[in-house]
């Protein structure tokens, strides 16, 4: 293959650059200066793709670095907090924007010169942003957990000739994108579960628990009511309920309770039974549950010496600065996906592991890779023309397309984000 056409094949691809050393998965090609630019000069690219990423923590932090890495998109990303801001820039070739992105007509703003967004905004922000994002005209790539039906805007995106990538992260994200492969390859999909967490590898008294994402998102997580399919009809439960021991591999004992994680694929998948649980150490989910029905996850002001205060405001205050998630603390992140379904008139069933873990040479959390890298993924995806489809696109939707899932896999995999998938025989 020659250099130029082997150049031409690497768009789109996460392009390692270091004095002109280029990587394509694991090949590594010396380029001289004078054609580079044939990276990003194949028919309808440029030369150069403007991006923004609205938020820039954890996630998102992620998510603009591996972008920025890069030759032919340029990032920024809007942030209110300047730390924030100031460590990133220090930290790769990223342009920074300090901005309140509570407010959709700034969002407007700052989106109109930009040729995709990324959103990475904690959950309560996230449907008016996609919303946001939308009437300005602008394709979006998101991983916010927010409460909203994200199919809502589908006439909007339509309209507009825009893409909406939605949920795309680790769960819901890969979780949904593998989903909706096997379900396309199954003749008839029986049963889902999916099982999903993030957790120190310490585990400290009293929560053995750090939050490796937005700690407002995961609070959010423990009071949404969880919704599941069983024997056709989806159920209701609090969020926290039905708690079970499970045995993961390399991980040992963990508990699973009921969360509300499967999103669109209630409306998108066709299958009997779905369930999705979030994975804790045990004994997580009652002190959660005390916490909660107590009142300290409530909304609703309550009046103390005169002074009115949100409990979610004075339990935000006291409880994150024990969830976080110290520099240089180890952690993990678990998932399990088990499809049963038909095939040719036997019963199989699909398995995906992942236990990925911090990458200790970069020190990004394991949670920030498994929920940024995919983002970042189908972000040059839709930069590049490889995915087109003009409206709101959940992540099963994404997943049904066979030569997008393998692409998606495969660039996880240079990246060092691994699943083992197994088929065996199912009763």
């Amino acid at each position: 293959m020659s250099l130029s056409s082997r150049l031409l094949k690497a768009q789109g691809l996460p392009l390692r650059n270091a004095g002109g050393a280029y990587q394509y998965g694991s090949q590594v090609m010396r380029v001289p200066k004078k054609v580079r630019g044939l990276f990003y000069q194949s028919e309808g690219m440029r030369n150069m793709y403007h991006v923004i990423v609205l938020g820039g923590g954890r996630v998102g932090g992620a998510i603009a670095k591996d972008l920025a890495s890069d030759p032919g998109v340029k990032v920024k990303v809007a942030d209110k907090d300047p730390k924030i801001l100031t460590r990133l820039s220090a930290e790769a070739s990223i342009g920074t924007i300090r901005s309140d992105l509570s407010d959709p007509q700034k969002v407007k703003s700052l989106v109109k010169e930009h040729d995709l967004v990324v959103g990475a905004v904690p959950g309560f922000l996230g449907f008016r942003t996609l919303r946001a994002v939308l009437e300005a005209g602008k394709s979006y790539c998101d991983i916010s957990f927010f409460p909203e039906d994200a199919l809502q805007m589908d006439h909007l995106a339509k309209e507009k000739g825009v893409t909406a990538l939605v949920d795309c992260g680790v769960a819901p994200g890969l979780s949904n994108m593998i989903v909706g492969r096997l379900h396309t390859e199954l003749d008839a999909t029986r049963e889902v579960s999916i099982l999903v967490g993030g957790l120190p590898k310490a585990r400290i008294w009293p929560y053995e628990y750090k939050a490796p994402f937005s700690p407002i998102d995961v609070i959010e997580e423990y009071t949404r009511p969880a919704r599941y399919v069983k024997d056709g009809h989806v159920v209701t439960m609090p969020a926290l309920s039905e708690s079970e021991l499970v045995d993961i591999p390399g991980v040992g004992v963990l508990e699973a309770f009921n969360t509300d994680g499967l999103r669109s694929l209630l409306k998108t998948i066709k299958c009997p039974n779905m369930r999705e649980k979030t994975l804790r150490y045990p004994g997580h989910a009652e002190k959660m549950k005390m916490l909660r029905e107590t009142g300290f996850f409530d909304n609703t002001p309550v009046e103390i010496d005169g002074a009115k205060v949100r409990p979610i405001d004075l339990t935000s205050r006291l409880l994150f600065p024990m969830w976080k998630l110290e520099e240089g603390e180890e952690e993990f992140t678990v998932m399990r996906i088990e499809v049963v379904g038909m095939k040719d008139g036997k019963m199989l069933k699909h398995i995906y592991d992942l236990l990925d873990t911090t990458d200790k040479k970069t020190g990004m959390s394991s949670m920030a890779r498994t929920t940024g890298f995919p983002c970042a993924i189908m972000s040059r995806l839709l930069l590049n023309g490889e995915y087109q489809r003009k409206r709101v696109v959940p992540p099963e939707t994404v997943g049904q397309d066979k030569s997008v899932f393998e692409k998606v896999m495969a660039q996880l995999h240079d990246r060092g984000v691994i699943f083992r998938h197994d088929t065996r025989a199912a009763s």
